[in-house]
């Protein structure tokens, strides 16, 4: 995160449009940049996804090609212990797998289930947590 105004900068405030067109002198030039991981797969994964992304947004929106791979609904899990909450099923491996097929990099199914808890398409709280019942209550 202490690197996120960097990469904003870098990627054209994440424009998917405006990175995508990225060239191979830009990647020269953002692995001289010292405020983002200087990775040249890892810069051109990024361009490679926003290709995919607007690929994607040809036929829907990213946000109904996402939520199908939970039905449209979050999945609430009862978990009662940390140690209980994967870092992968096989909703992730499945999003992970077709994201690649889309021509995504650096999808992998840890990624793509942490993913899904962060944007609430899994409600991996513990159930004791007040956020569990905040969130299973929505439901």
């Amino acid at each position: 995160m202490k690197r996120r105004e960097n990469y904003r900068e870098a990627f054209a405030g994440f424009k998917p449009e405006v990175i995508a067109g990225y060239s191979p002198e830009k990647v020269d030039q953002l692995l001289q940049n010292k405020g983002i991981i200087r990775n040249r797969r890892k810069i051109e994964a990024i361009i490679a996804n926003a290709e995919a992304y607007l690929s994607i947004q040809e036929t829907t929106s990213f946000s109904d090609y996402l939520w199908t791979f939970v039905g449209g609904q979050p999945i609430v899990h009862r978990f009662a212990s940390q140690n209980s909450i994967p870092t992968s099923d096989e909703i992730s491996r499945k999003m992970s797998r077709d994201l690649k097929k889309c021509g995504f990099k650096f999808v992998g199914e840890t990624i793509c289930y942490a993913f899904m808890q962060a944007t609430g398409m899994v409600n991996d709280h513990l159930v004791d947590c007040y956020c569990y019942r905040q969130i299973a209550a929505l439901d």
